[in-house]
């Protein structure tokens, strides 16, 4: 199991700290079905942007403790299942969105509890081997 939590975690870390980055450099312009946007829009995209890279980060962190800390998954999968209700939020109020949205949707809802049982499996086996030390 912590082989797959590292896996995933890695990797949705690398691709957050690189989709933000993205957004911090191109704003509104590298978003899918945007148009023509604003000042408003293009300085939110690139503030948002910024923001998913340090999310990235935090999760680059987290995987490289030893033993992983499944509070930080917990929080980290929890905020991204957030983001997942305010896409949801977003379709009820202004409809569908652009396909590769609903495909970043589907992400969003399939990999926190993935990320939810990866942690408490390796928590339960860190615990096991006397690596946990604990909740923060």
């Amino acid at each position: 199991m912590t082989a797959w939590l590292k896996g995933l975690s890695w990797t949705l870390g690398v691709a957050c700290v690189g989709i933000g980055l993205l957004h911090l450099a191109a704003g509104t312009h590298c978003l899918p079905d945007m148009g023509v946007a604003t000042a408003t829009a293009d300085s939110q995209a690139r503030f948002l942007g910024a923001i998913f890279a340090g999310y990235g980060a935090a999760w680059i962190w987290a995987v490289r403790q030893n033993p992983i800390p499944a509070w930080a998954i917990r929080w980290l999968a929890g905020i991204f299942l957030l983001g997942a209700l305010g896409r949801f939020v977003s379709l009820a109020l202004d409809g569908v969105p652009h396909w590769f949205i609903l495909v970043l949707t589907a992400f969003e809802v399939v990999l926190p509890p993935v990320f939810f049982w990866l942690a408490a499996a390796d928590e339960r086996r860190a615990s096991r081997d006397g690596q946990y030390a604990g909740a923060v």
